[in-house]
């Protein structure tokens, strides 16, 4: 049977974590290393599923690849050949479609099954091919994608919304189009900043990092050189850290993390009364927090939304409502981004949460509110770790299934979590039921 947590809740959690290398960064940059001619070096890489599914797509390719430690990854691309991509493989992440970019950019031609990953609601991959479209390829959609493009021109090209994944595929296909291309609408996420940085690294000339407008100046296919690169701290992480502090009411250290990355999400927490201390690289969360949500001049609920960078990240967004639960007061809880991401609400109305979910983008949060041990599944990466924080903050034993999808985002979350003292135990069968709560 799959493996599952057992989790007893009720203590807090004290103690220094280190977040992990940023998963959305590694993806993007693992697929850019099919531009270079040579041996790539990737530090501080999580260890996690997602990141060896696409190991194993470039290896399909391929490319050599060999871990060089526990979080160290060396990709050697330079015999990669235009193969169909697995089906397999692809199905199980969402950045299989990462590969287009590259692939166009270097063979001229890209055969893509359809991309897995979470179900999180309607995921368009329409902006992905738009833009390579007006870089120059061609597109026939079928049972898989077929995209050709053996000359690639630079282009002013306009996304027509700020999706990450577009971004990204569109900036690793515009490196290798003759000419200057302008991406207008991009994404600026901290990911996408860093896959520009490491481009810029190889040789690429990429300006506007960190805006919503990327300048392009394209190279020669091959012209990219081999380069060492460190993946940036995964502030999604980070913000589940300062959730698990909050709801057990512990006191936790995070170590390097990256101030710029964490301004939205730590006006967020202060709107729900959760006041982490930021030192350089050292985020501080006080136990004893207020815990008290702030609400609107004039007594009004006040509202929390997520949005493209900078905005509240919608990775963040089932963290929040854990937390708001064990907050006092109210609030309204807008997810914008996808219309399933609140689905998972009704597991915690199960352990005891009080939350009205108005209609699939929408949830009211009435805090605090009691929470019991109960059996859980994880129905994606960040509701499961979300259902975690819930577990944590529980009186008694919960189980959840399904944490391969917890683990897909978060590496060795248990053994982490467990030495800031967590009570997680990890069951490789379904464990019995009849004890869950007591």
């Amino acid at each position: 049977m799959p493996p599952s947590f057992t989790v007893t809740g009720g203590r807090p959690l004290k103690g220094t974590i280190r977040p992990a290398g940023n998963k959305n960064a590694a993806l993007p940059i693992l697929a850019a290393t099919l531009l270079a001619d040579g041996p790539c070096h990737i530090d501080n890489v999580p260890h996690i599923r997602d990141v060896e599914t696409m190991l194993a797509l470039l290896q399909h390719l391929g490319a050599a690849v060999r871990w060089t430690g526990p979080n160290g990854v060396e990709v050697d691309a330079a015999r990669a050949e235009p193969r169909e991509l697995d089906p397999g493989l692809s199905a199980r992440i969402r950045a299989s479609i990462l590969l287009a970019g590259p692939m166009l950019a270097r063979f001229g031609r890209v055969s893509l099954p359809p991309p897995g990953g979470d179900v999180i609601g309607r995921r368009r991959v329409d902006t992905h091919f738009l833009a390579l479209e007006r870089l120059g390829a061609t597109v026939t959609v079928g049972a898989s994608y077929q995209l050709e493009g053996k000359r690639l021109t630079a282009a002013d090209v306009f996304l027509d919304e700020p999706s990450v994944t577009a971004t990204e595929n569109a900036l690793m296909a515009a490196v290798a189009a003759r000419g200057t291309t302008t991406l207008r609408n991009a994404a600026c996420e901290p990911h996408v900043q860093d896959l520009a940085r490491f481009l810029s690294t190889m040789g690429a000339q990429v300006q506007g990092i960190g805006t919503n407008t990327l300048t392009v100046s394209g190279t020669a296919a091959g012209g990219l050189k081999g380069a060492p690169f460190t993946l940036g701290p995964d502030h999604i992480e980070i913000g589940s850290f300062i959730g698990l502090a909050a709801v057990t009411n512990g006191a936790m250290t995070i170590e390097g993390v990256r101030g710029e990355d964490l301004r939205s999400t730590l006006l967020a927490f202060e709107r729900l009364g959760v006041r982490p201390r930021l030192d350089g690289t050292t985020l501080v969360v006080d136990a004893d927090q207020e815990r008290r949500i702030r609400p609107d001049l004039g007594g009004h609920v006040p509202k929390l939304e997520d949005g493209p960078w900078p905005a509240f990240p919608a990775d963040l967004m089932s963290i929040a409502i854990v937390v708001a639960s064990q907050c006092e007061g109210l609030l309204l809880v807008f997810e914008k981004l996808f219309e399933s991401r609140l689905f998972f609400v009704d597991k915690l109305i199960g352990m005891g949460a009080r939350i009205v979910l108005c209609d699939p983008h929408r949830a009211v949060i009435s805090g605090p509110s009691p929470l019991r041990g109960g059996v859980v599944e994880s129905p994606d990466i960040r509701a499961g770790m979300a259902m975690l924080l819930a577990a944590l903050a529980a009186q008694g034993r919960s189980v959840i299934h399904n944490i391969g999808q917890i683990e897909r985002g978060y590496e060795r979350i248990d053994e982490r979590l467990g030495a800031l003292g967590a009570q997680i135990e990890r069951l490789e069968g379904r464990p019995d039921s009849r004890t869950v709560g007591q």
